[in-house]
């Protein structure tokens, strides 16, 4: 079980299978230390192999979503990771870039190496590493008052933690070009417009659309879809006869499944099926 306390966020379960991780630094925007990152990486790779998981949703407290990154390190000692801590930086460049590649780019990494559905409830701000978050998850609902920005050339700093080549995935080369050069930070609804998140809601209900939407995806027919999401995110870097030879393979492995033959038995008695048995301890039959 995933459910418990962490560095910088707390996780739920809920009905029927949705873990719900919640940052809970808003005194800090929820910009996220090298434990938080730390933390929330194993703590994904745990999910993937917990079957009371299905649907992983992140939001956060406060008037932020995750506003970057926290240098200062402000607030009581950090408890210890789940298996170890990240050593200290040595300031020559070859310690930095271990620290980027191997840590700084974790965080999106993880989320997207999940095959288990993940969606971003965006509060509040958005920003670097927390941009790169929302980019990351396959679903994106933004609170209307939600603000989403890289914006870190306005300290002289690179988009180290992989957010640029999800803005070329999300946006195109040009319209990368523009937001990460002129700075842009931008308001849920343009958010929206250039394709960053995938719906928005007022405020108050934020939490509540990402919980209806994590129910419709957790009660479809999980083997299938975690096998489609990586075929979705495979196909945009494969040629046609790459995708279709990666979606047959696939196909092979989910139409033999019980929840196939628990979709085809329901759609032609015309009523609707019932999914994932074998997460429920249940046969086809039962």
């Amino acid at each position: 079980m995933i459910e418990g306390a962490y560095q910088g966020f707390d996780i739920e379960l809920r009905d029927p299978g949705i873990a719900v991780l919640t940052f809970n630094r808003p005194e800090r925007l929820n910009a996220m230390s090298w434990g938080t990152k730390r933390d929330l990486c194993e703590v994904l790779e745990l999910a993937q192999f917990d079957d009371d998981v299905r649907v992983v949703v992140l939001t956060g407290t406060g008037k932020g979503f995750v506003a970057g990154v926290d240098n200062k390190r402000s607030g009581p000692p950090e408890l210890p990771t789940l298996t170890w801590a990240v050593p200290p930086h040595a300031k020559v460049p070859l310690s930095l870039y271990e620290r980027l590649h191997y840590f700084a780019q974790d965080p999106a990494r993880a989320i997207r190496r999940l095959d288990k559905i993940t969606i971003a409830a965006v509060n509040g701000f958005a920003i670097q590493l927390g941009l790169t978050i929302t980019m990351a998850c396959d679903f994106a609902v933004a609170a209307r008052s939600a603000k989403l920005g890289s914006a870190t050339l306005r300290m002289g700093w690179q988009p180290d933690e992989g957010g640029h080549w999800l803005l070329v995935e999300h946006l195109g080369v040009k319209r990368a070009l523009d937001f990460v050069m002129r700075k842009r930070i931008v308001s849920a609804d343009e958010a929206l417009q250039l394709g960053l998140v995938s719906e928005v809601v007022d405020d108050e209900v934020l939490l509540d659309r990402a919980i209806e939407l994590a129910t419709e995806l957790a009660e479809g027919p999980q083997v299938a879809m975690r096998l489609l999401k990586k075929a979705i995110y495979n196909a945009a870097h494969l040629t046609f006869d790459q995708a279709g030879d990666d979606i047959a393979t696939k196909t092979a492995i989910s139409d033999f499944h019980q929840d196939a033959e628990a979709g085809k038995t329901a759609f032609y008695a015309k009523q609707p099926a019932h999914f994932n048995a074998w997460l429920e301890g249940q046969t086809a039959t039962d």
